[in-house]
């Protein structure tokens, strides 16, 4: 069961049930992504909720890998979300509210 006061969800892709959560590594590799160097920028880039697929599947599979589970990105992008590209929105709208502590991260979808 997910701690979400540990910065973890839980998450359904590909029928299966999945924890995801953002480690300090997980965050880092966001940061190098998104092209910021420090966390208050990435707080700042990830809090309009406007990604792109590529931006969501970073986000997804750092949650992935910060929740223990050993999973390559090309799996990842051919997972399937019950919601659809709204049900991934969702989920990484739902993991940096957990991870940062704040409810203002929304989907847009």
């Amino acid at each position: 069961m997910a701690n979400r006061h540990r910065g973890e969800i839980n998450v359904v892709l590909n029928d299966r049930q999945w924890t995801l959560c953002l480690t300090l590594g997980a965050l880092a590799d966001l940061e190098s992504y998104f092209g910021v160097d420090d966390l208050p920028k990435l707080a700042d880039k990830l809090s309009t909720g406007a990604f792109s697929s590529n931006a969501l599947t970073e986000i997804i599979a750092a949650g992935l890998k910060g929740g223990g589970n050993d999973i390559s990105r090309e799996e990842i992008l051919e997972m399937r979300s019950p919601g659809g590209a709204t049900g991934f929105a969702q989920i990484a709208a739902d993991l940096l509210s957990a991870s940062f502590g704040v409810e203002a991260v929304t989907a847009h979808g």
